[in-house]
Parts: structure tokens; sequence; C-alpha cells
């Protein structure tokens, strides 16, 4: 008796295609190609412009090399200005983001106060913090309240909504827990929804302060306060060597920002 050895050819498992009809797939796929090409072909680039612009950069970094930091004055004041404004703007909108963020969740909040919520986020995530600063300047003036308004209008936006998706996915038999024993709606939040969101938080304070400190030399520019403004002017001025040294200045401290963002993350998980 003969032991039968042959086996049935194996199969390959394929991911399926995000669009299974082919049809609709490749159709997309050239309906894209065809709006890029045409979108390139419509807007109006100043070719000649943008030849005559190459050597008016080289001009502009030739110009600033080497860095100057001669007025250490300024970029002292500038930039403690700008981490002022940073640090107001993230503690003012972390302040805020908690109540709006519970506003926010779907799981705890009633219908009404969700929509409400929600309706708070996406118009502050509506518009660029350059945009915002613009209203901001021409509501209270020039200056650094105007940068502090605008970046805690930013952090709203981006902290409650991640803090309100994270209420989603708590775990439920704590709350449950609370409310068998009698725990009215703040305790139950307080002790437990708040401890499950907590290294959430966290890293979401030292995130967004990051971000601020990028964002508030931004908005300097169209005069919100910070850093920004003495960059601007220093290009005004056609000071390519002082400006560069701004430029520098500014990524390094990201960079030390990123670093105790990093490290405080890590102490976190």
């Amino acid at each position: 008796m003969t032991e039968n050895t042959s086996f049935a050819p194996s199969q390959t498992w394929k991911k399926p295609h995000f669009i299974s009809n082919p049809w609709l797939r490749y159709g997309l796929f050239i309906g894209i190609v065809v709006y890029l090409v045409w979108a390139f072909a419509t807007l109006p680039f100043d070719w000649v412009r943008i030849s005559e612009g190459i050597p008016r950069a080289g001009k502009i970094f030739g110009g600033a090399f080497p860095p100057s930091f001669q007025r250490s004055s300024l970029l002292i004041t500038g930039f403690t200005e700008s981490f002022q404004i940073a640090f107001l703007a993230t503690l003012l909108g972390l302040l805020l983001s908690i109540p709006i963020a519970v506003m926010s969740a779907k799981n705890i909040a009633p219908k009404p106060v969700y929509y409400v919520g929600r309706g708070i986020i996406i118009l502050s995530r509506s518009f660029h913090p350059v945009i915002v600063a613009i209203l901001f300047v021409a509501a209270v003036g020039f200056g650094p309240l105007a940068g502090v308004l605008t970046l805690t209008l930013y952090s709203i936006g981006f902290v409650a909504k991640l803090l309100a998706e994270e209420i989603e996915e708590i775990d439920w038999g704590q709350v449950e827990a609370m409310r068998s024993v009698g725990a009215g709606y703040l305790k139950t939040l307080i002790y437990g929804v708040f401890p499950q969101i907590l290294p959430r938080q966290i890293g979401l304070s030292m995130y967004q302060l990051d971000s601020n400190l990028r964002a508030s030399a931004v908005v300097g520019i169209v005069g919100a306060g910070g850093i920004g403004g003495t960059l601007m002017n220093a290009f005004g001025r056609y000071d390519y060597d002082f400006a560069f040294a701004i430029l520098l200045l500014i990524i390094g401290l990201i960079l030390v920002s990123e670093g105790v963002s990093g490290w405080v993350r890590k102490k976190i998980w």
C-alpha cells in the first residue's frame, strides 16, 4: 500500500485592496493624475520671477554666513517672551481643555452637551494660528497678549480632541464600580475617569508646550509677540546674519524641548 504524499498547492494570503472594484480603483488613480497635471498647468507660476529669485536666494544665504550673535540682548528678550507666551498658553489651554474634553466624550456626556463640546473643538481647529493671531492682534493690539490668546485657542483644539478620544476608550468597569457605591457624576470623573487619562494628559501637555514654542515664533511675525517679531524686523532690515542667528537659536530651543519632552514621556510610560 503506497502512501499518498501529494499535497494541494498552498494558497498565499494577499491583503485586500482598499477599493475592491478594479475599475473604480484605477479610475480614481487616473483621475488624481489628471487633476495634478491640470493643477500644475493652471496655477499662475511666474517662471521668469522664479528664475530671477534663484540668485537673490543665493545672496540671502551668502549674507547669512557667518551668523551674528552680537545683539544678544534682543535674542534673550525675544526668546524669553516666546517661552512665556508658550508656557502661559499651554497652561491655560490645558485647563480649558479638560472640561471641553469631558463635554466632547460621547460615553459620559449627554447628547446636547456632546454636540456643544465638539462644536468648540471644531471651531478652535478650523483656522491656522497665523489667521487667529491676525484677528487677536486686530482686537487687542500688538504684543504678547494676542500670542497667548492665539496659542490658548490652538491648544484647546488639539488637546481637547485627543483627551476626548482617550476618555471614550477608558475602562468602563471603573466607572461602573464608582456608580455602584453611589458616587455622583463629579466624583466619578475625579476618581474613575481622570486617573485613567492622567498619563496621556501629561504626555499631551509636554507635546503641546513643544508645539507652542514653535508656533510662538510664527505668530510673532504678525505682531503677536515673541521672537517672531525680532526675526521679521531682521529680515526687513536685511540683517540676514542676525536673522540666521535667530533661526539657529529657534532650532536649538526646539531640540532641547524635544529632548525634555521625550525624557518626560519615557518616565511616564
